[in-house]
């Protein structure tokens, strides 16, 4: 695979009633694809995000959009451009991270979470110091992240049910 210099090509999904706010590093070639997040089917992140809300899991990009916003959650990625090698977070270079001011300034954001090591080094980089906001870092739902089960990662990512108090 060939190292690409690539522009985040998927908007944030957010509106004035999101309370929590997921990032993600930055789109995988099958999201890009998709054009939305967490394209790759073997990403468990709808899988969890709905076990955690006892939803249906979403199938389309409008499901999951409408997913999201009732949700109450916002979500986007951490960086707005980078280097990489096919969806290898690791091999992410030249990082330019994406301004969340504009969720921060609509929504009520109650608590910031972020998917996996990567994108909560590059928050806790560029992002916490302009915020003044720290983020709680949740194991990855990447394929790449073996190690956890889906019934693990769930109980996991259970914590932002307990932030977002509309939907309990």
């Amino acid at each position: 695979m060939k190292r690409e210099s690539l522009l985040h090509p998927i908007p944030p999904t957010y509106d004035e009633n999101s309370e929590i706010l997921i990032l993600g590093s930055f789109p995988s070639p099958k999201s890009r694809e998709s054009g939305y997040f967490y394209g790759h089917p073997q990403n468990r992140f709808w899988k969890v995000v709905a076990a955690v809300f006892a939803d249906n899991i979403p199938a389309t990009v409008a499901e999951k959009h409408d997913f999201l916003i009732r949700h109450h959650i916002a979500a986007w990625d951490v960086i707005q451009s980078c280097t990489i090698t096919g969806a290898s977070d690791s091999s992410i270079t030249d990082v330019v991270v994406n301004d969340i001011s504009p969720i921060l300034e609509t929504a009520n954001i109650r608590a910031i979470y972020v998917n996996g090591k990567t994108a909560y080094k590059h928050y806790r980089k560029y992002m916490e110091p302009a915020t003044c906001r720290e983020a709680v870092c949740l194991p990855s739902t990447s394929p790449a992240n073996a190690a956890w089960s889906l019934e693990r990662l769930t109980e996991a990512w259970r914590i932002i049910r307990e932030t977002d108090t509309k939907t309990l």
